[in-house]
């Protein structure tokens, strides 16, 4: 799986780079290398909104593109949300795929 990142009004340090890479290591064993995953980091500068580290992630499978968006006080804590959300998103259009694939069998 290849993997993008980049930052707005966020400079993008080792440290965050690190951590995108190893919290979407789990989604990487479930999906294709040819899978292409951007992640984009940026800070709200609203003053009034108190969650304004943003993460988004857009992972874009063979005929389907999954999105999260997470917001939070912490970039990492941002990462982290958004890690999940993808895995979980992951794992159920893999379920789905699964289920049609015995479904045909079935049939015939």
């Amino acid at each position: 799986m290849r993997i993008a990142i980049k930052g707005r009004n966020v400079t993008v340090s080792d440290d965050l780079k690190g951590r995108v890479d190893k919290k979407f290591a789990k989604v990487a064993h479930q999906v294709s290398d040819l899978a292409e995953l951007e992640v984009e980091l940026y800070e709200r500068r609203n003053p009034s909104i108190k969650d304004s580290q943003v993460a988004e992630v857009t992972l874009h499978l063979k005929g389907v593109t999954l999105r999260a968006c997470e917001e939070s006080t912490d970039m990492a804590h941002s990462v982290n949300e958004a890690s999940e959300d993808i895995a979980r998103q992951v794992k159920r259009h893999r379920d789905k795929r699964r289920k049609r694939r015995e479904a045909r069998r079935a049939a015939a």
